[in-house]
């Protein structure tokens, strides 16, 4: 697993994970972590407490049209069948139209904040 540390020894440490819609990866801080409810639902986790397997996704509508388009959701969870993600679509609409009503992008706050933002050309 890579990480990123930000201080010296003894630093706090920052895993890597993989966005399950894009496949690009970045910083477990900029996606947003998702797990399934009994099996049959796929609930947005951003506080990350639930317990259980997480997916990992970009809070960006493009990303969770092409996770649910390829299906990724089961697979990434190892559930059978089929997640019903209407809870993740409605957490990722309200996180979109936040920051479009701010016009502050999650790559713009990074960027100022002088963090770098992977996978950015």
């Amino acid at each position: 697993m890579r990480t990123r540390s930000t201080g010296n020894r003894g630093g706090t440490h920052e895993p890597i994970r993989t966005c399950i819609g894009c496949r690009t990866r970045t910083w477990a801080s900029d996606l947003l972590r998702v797990v399934a409810e009994g099996g049959r639902e796929a609930v947005p986790d951003p506080e990350r407490r639930i317990s259980g397997r997480g997916a990992w996704l970009h809070p960006d509508p493009a990303c969770l049209r092409s996770a649910e388009r390829r299906r990724a959701f089961p697979r990434a969870l190892r559930v059978r069948g089929q997640l019903d993600s209407t809870t993740v679509q409605a957490y990722v609409e309200q996180v979109a139209h936040e920051q479009a009503n701010t016009g502050f992008s999650r790559t713009r706050q990074l960027k100022e904040a002088g963090r770098p933002v992977m996978n950015q050309p």
